[in-house]
C-alpha cells in the first residue's frame, strides 16, 4: 500500500504544477482553469460515493486496480485534445486532481484496509507514514515538474514537453496497478453483501461531515494548482522556480506527519489538529498581502510545514471514534462531502483572481479555516479516541 502510495504521489506532485501551466499555454484564464479544477474535484466526490455504493461485496484490492488503470487512461486523454470541453469531461471523470492529499477514489478503500489491521496504539503511526510516504513522493513529483524546462531547452515545445508529462503519469498508474495486483485478496469475512450502515457513531460522523466539508470548501480557495497559477500570475514565477519552491513546500508536509503522530500522543488528536491549522492559515492570510516574493515563499513554506498535520490525526480520529463495522461507511460518508464541498470553490477562486486584489482567494481560505478549527475545537474537545481514555471507556458517540 506505502509503494502504491508514493507511486500516486509521484504522479500527483508534478500534475499539480503541470495543470495549470499546461492550461493557461493553451491559452485559458484563471476563471476556466479554476473551473477545470471545480469539475476535478466534483467529480472526484462522484467516484468515491460510487465507491461507497461498489465497495461493500467486492475486493478492494480488485477496485484500487481499476482505479490505477483509470489513472493511465487519465493520462492519455489529458493531452488528446486542446479543446476546452473536452479538458473538462477529462477533468471530472480521471484521476487528476488540482491539490495533493487525502482525495480521490484510492483513499477511503485504502484508509479501510489499514485501519482494519492497525491496533489502536499504533493507527495514528500507521497513518502518519503512509501520508509521510505520499508527501515525500509529491516532493520529488513536484521536483519532475521542471522537466518540461529541460525539454524545451534540447529543442521540444513548450505544450509537446508539458504533453510529455501525461505519458509519464500514464506510466505512473500502469505502475501503481502492477503494485495492486500484489495486494493480499480481502477475506470472505472482510467482504460484506452490502453496505454498513452507520449505527451507533451516526450522530459524530454527520457532525464530522458538516465540519469537514466547511475545511474543504476554504482549500478549495487555495489548492496547489491555484497557488502555483498565482505565483505564475503575480510573481512572474517560472516553471522550474515553482517546481523547486513545491518540492521543499512538499517535503516539508511530507516530514510534520510523523510530527504530528508524536504530538497527538502527548496533547491529543483534536488538539494537535486545531492548534498546527490556526498558524498556517493566518501564514496565508499575510501571504495575500506581502509583495516581496521571498516574504510571500517563506509565509508558505512555514504554512506547508503546519497546514497538513491534521490529515493522518483527522484520518485516525475519525477511524477511532466509529465502530469497526462503520469503517468504511465512515470514510465515505465524511470524503463525498468534503470533496463536493471542495469542488464548490475553485472556480471562485478563479474569478477571484482577476480582481484587482489576487491574494482574496487566500484570505478566504484562511478566515474560513479558523472558524473551522474552532468549532471543531469547541464541539469535539470531550470526545475522545480509546487511546487517549484513562478511564477504559468508550468514546462518546453523541
Amino acid at each position: 500500500m506505502y509503494a502504491a502510495r508514493a507511486a500516486r504521489g509521484l504522479g500527483d506532485g508534478f500534475a499539480i504544477i503541470i495543470l495549470p501551466a499546461y492550461l493557461s499555454e493553451l491559452g485559458f484564464g484563471p476563471f476556466q482553469i479554476g473551473i477545470v479544477a471545480s469539475a476535478a474535484l466534483l467529480g472526484t466526490a462522484a467516484v468515491t460515493l460510487a465507491i461507497g455504493f461498489l465497495a461493500p461485496g467486492r475486493d478492494p484490492r480488485n477496485l484500487l486496480f481499476i482505479g490505477a488503470f483509470a489513472t493511465v487512461a487519465t493520462g492519455l486523454a489529458f493531452q488528446a485534445s486542446e479543446q476546452f470541453a473536452f479538458i473538462l469531461i477529462v477533468a471530472f471523470i480521471g484521476t487528476m486532481y488540482p491539490s495533493s492529499g487525502d482525495i480521490g477514489l484510492f483513499v477511503p478503500l485504502e484508509h479501510a484496509m489499514l485501519a482494519r489491521e492497525a491496533p489502536d496504539h499504533d493507527r495514528t503511526r500507521i497513518f502518519s507514514h503512509y501520508s509521510l510516504i505520499g508527501g515525500l513522493s509529491t516532493a520529488a513529483g513536484a521536483l519532475a515538474a521542471a522537466a518540461p524546462t529541460a525539454l524545451v531547452s534540447a529543442g521540444a515545445s513548450c505544450i509537446g514537453a508539458l504533453k510529455a508529462m501525461f505519458y509519464f503519469y500514464a506510466v505512473l498508474g500502469l505502475l501503481a496497478a502492477v503494485i495492486y495486483r500484489y495486494l493480499p485478496h480481502a477475506q470472505p469475512r472482510d467482504v460484506t453483501s452490502r453496505p454498513v450502515a452507520l449505527g451507533p457513531s451516526k450522530g459524530i460522523v454527520y457532525k464530522l461531515a458538516a465540519l469537514f466539508s466547511l475545511d474543504a470548501f476554504a482549500s478549495g480557495f487555495a489548492v496547489q494548482s491555484l497557488v502555483a497559477l498565482w505565483l505564475f500570475e503575480r510573481f512572474g514565477l517560472s516553471l522550474a522556480a515553482a517546481s523547486l519552491f513545491f518540492f521543499w513546500s512538499n517535503v516539508l508536509a511530507a516530514f510534520s506527519y510523523p510530527v504530528a503522530a508524536r504530538l497527538a500522543k502527548r496533547f491529543g488528536l483534536v488538539n494537535t489538529m486545531v492548534f498546527t491549522h490556526i498558524p498556517s492559515s493566518l501564514c496565508l492570510i499575510l501571504a495575500a498581502f506581502s509583495t516581496n516574493l521571498l516574504v510571500v515563499l517563506g509565509l508558505l513554506l512555514v504554512r506547508s510545514a503546519l497546514s497538513q498535520m491534521d490529515v493522518p490525526t483527522r484520518t485516525s480520529y475519525v477511524m477511532a471514534v466509529v465502530t469497526p463495522p462503520e469503517r468504511p461507511a465512515a470514510a465515505s460518508v465524511t470524503a463525498v462531502p468534503r470533496s463536493l464541498a471542495s469542488s464548490l470553490s475553485p472556480a471562485l477562486a478563479g474569478a477571484l483572481l482577476t480582481t484587482s486584489f489576487t491574494g482574496l482567494p487566500l484570505v478566504a481560505c484562511g478566515a474560513l479555516k479558523i472558524i473551522y478549527d474552532i468549532t471543531l475545537l469547541f464541539s469535539f474537545r470531550h470526545t475522545k479516541p480509546p487511546e487517549e481514555l484513562t478511564d477504559g471507556k468508550a468514546a462518546s458517540r453523541s
